[in-house]
């Protein structure tokens, strides 16, 4: 059975960083595509597209909105999945989560529906 754990998530000001991690257990994620998602709070919110990672390692993608702030990587002897995220804004609030999408996945797409597994969610709440 597959489960993706997150962590990492807290209450901090603009401005600050933070480094979000997702360890997967039954999965191999170094095996497939990955990707980190988040979701405003507010009923009706969608999850957006944050960043992903192919499983070969060297093709990563950002949204527009966090490029240049924002890292992702992968440990792969850990099996974890990370999201550095520096120069926080308020804007930046939301619930992340992490997912997986095809085994040898190279460009992992930016549509959540094409995911198949799903972390709980860790929250980030940055304030002004």
């Amino acid at each position: 059975q597959v489960q993706l754990v997150e962590s990492g998530g807290g209450a901090v000001q603009a401005g600050d960083s933070l480094k979000l991690a997702c360890v997967g257990t039954g999965l191999t994620i170094s095996q497939h595509g990955m990707a980190w998602f988040r979701q405003r709070l507010g009923e009706g919110r969608e999850r957006e597209f944050v960043s992903s990672i192919g499983w070969a390692g060297d093709t990563m993608d950002y949204a527009d909105s966090v490029k240049g702030r924002f890292t992702i990587s992968r440990d792969t002897a850990s099996n974890r999945l990370y999201l550095q995220m520096n120069s926080l804004r308020p804007e930046d609030t939301a619930d992340y989560y992490c997912a997986n999408s095809r085994r040898w996945e190279r460009k992992p797409p930016r549509t959540p529906n094409l995911y198949f597994n799903w972390g709980q969610g860790t929250r980030v709440t940055v304030s002004s």
